[in-house]
């Protein structure tokens, strides 16, 4: 009787923090954004110019719309449908009870796993649907009426956004016209596509089934010492995704595998390894692989001298991203402007959503509105990601990379290092690729409690 008395003040106080961190994280699509006329806009490995003889910015408040040359408004067009097409993964409440505990919301804590989702899931992108790829109802996120979406100012801050960027309001009857246009125009490839458009989101739903959705990947880092309501560092949910594909079971997920660089050295014989390794079915196939490399870019605060650097990463099409942020909060690096990171903030809790249903709602899995953040500001931990589909598209990245991280260091030693051969060839123990008794071996469980314990100020 007394423990059901616990579990009923648990729920209740649940219930109390999801009301205010709702309350709380509510802003987080409020504020404006600003970009530049005239300096381009890189966003995963491709460039945008918004380009005009007019100086000035482009804001998201609709206030100076009309001064926009409409010579460029296709490639602002073509931006946000890029953009609003990355898979966005926030605080969400009201989802199936996480096991062990009494908590059925992320508000306050899960930001980093959702970052690492969000990193995950581009990657998943790249994979199935290539980097050209954009959602054909991109510019209709603003006119969704789903229940998912709990700020009414949600739909006036992309409707304003949206007049800021292409000089002119669409009519919904214009919308819901195009909606249709496109389902009459829809070929095998459009209809494969939207397939796997679905299947990648569900494959994050925030249920205990879901492969990697929180509730699963919670379970992985408990092996790190982690329990849900915990803060996670952007190392830490490295190997925990890493983890997570290689325990899917999806025959889809198959052919895909994650590597994480060990003390900042990414050994490449291991990659190779990895990417040739057997499938489950038993067939020999080569797997695409996505690179995992946790770093530090600086001491107590991130020096700015890795900013070409970090620019230079993101001007890749085969980067699926950052996971970084500022202290006490971790977003998801996906482009720059000039100086200025633009990212997708995980900070706005938004309801559940049953993906298992046919045609669930996509809307709230879509960000309406890009962020933009100084560079000084960065934590100086995060963990960068790159894909690569073939052994011969590791070896290209690689040798890229290389050239990148040699020409841009100031110091000594570069920001990280690709190295020939296998760990275990430099006297390091390797992480065996399957383990039957624990998801992580002991050396894991090491380098990740040292990660929990000095990684930085809480992201």
């Amino acid at each position: 009787m007394e423990a059901t008395g616990t579990d009923e003040v648990e729920k209740i106080k649940s219930k109390f923090m999801s009301a205010w961190h709702n309350m709380k994280y509510s802003w987080v699509l409020k504020t404006k954004t600003y970009f530049s006329r005239n300096s381009p806009v890189f966003l995963l490995g491709k460039c945008y110019h918004f380009k005009t003889d007019e100086p000035g910015e482009l804001s998201t408040d609709g206030s100076n719309f009309d001064k926009i040359n409409k010579e460029i408004s296709g490639n602002v067009e073509e931006f946000r449908k890029d953009f609003i097409s990355r898979i966005w993964l926030t605080y969400r409440e009201e989802f199936p009870q996480i096991k062990g505990s009494a908590l059925t919301t992320d508000c306050g804590w899960g930001c980093t796993l959702r970052t690492g989702q969000m990193l995950l899931a581009q990657g998943l992108m790249l994979h199935f649907l290539g980097r050209a790829w954009v959602w054909p109802n991109a510019l209709d996120v603003d006119n969704s009426d789903s229940e998912s979406w709990t700020a009414h100012t949600v739909k006036k801050l992309t409707a304003s956004f949206e007049a800021s960027l292409t000089a002119e309001r669409e009519p919904k009857i214009l919308s819901n016209h195009r909606r249709g246009t496109l389902r009459r125009k829809c070929d095998e490839n459009e209809m494969r596509n939207e397939v796997y458009h679905r299947k990648i989101i569900s494959w994050f739903g925030d249920s205990p089934l879901a492969a990697f959705g929180l509730h699963q990947l919670i379970e992985y880092g408990k092996k790190s010492g982690k329990i849900a309501g915990d803060w996670y560092g952007p190392a830490v949910v490295a190997h925990i995704l890493r983890k997570a594909v290689e325990e899917a079971r999806d025959p889809e997920l198959q052919g895909l595998t994650v590597y994480v660089a060990q003390d900042c050295t990414v050994y490449s014989s291991d990659v190779v390894d990895r990417q040739c390794s057997l499938m489950d079915s038993g067939r020999a196939d080569t797997k695409a692989v996505i690179i995992l490399v946790p770093v530090r870019l600086g001491g107590e605060r991130t020096n700015t001298d890795y900013l070409e650097f970090v620019k230079g990463i993101l001007s890749l099409e085969y980067c699926v991203g950052i996971i970084g942020g500022k202290p006490k909060q971790s977003y998801y690096f996906a482009g720059f402007q000039d100086d200025s990171l633009i990212y997708m903030d995980p900070h706005y809790c938004q309801s559940f959503v049953d993906v298992s249903i046919k045609d669930f709602p996509l809307e709230s899995f879509h960000c309406p509105s890009p962020k933009k953040m100084s560079f000084k500001k960065m934590d100086p931990s995060c963990t960068i990601g790159f894909y690569c589909r073939t052994v011969q598209d590791f070896e290209k990245a690689s040798e890229e990379i290389t050239k990148m991280l040699n020409s841009s260091s100031k110091e000594k030693y570069p920001l990280f290092t690709f190295v020939k051969g296998h760990s275990r060839d430099y006297d390091f123990a390797s992480s065996p690729l399957h383990e039957e008794n624990d998801l992580f071996s002991e050396d894991e469980k090491k380098r990740l409690k040292r990660f929990s314990t000095e990684e930085f100020v809480l992201l």
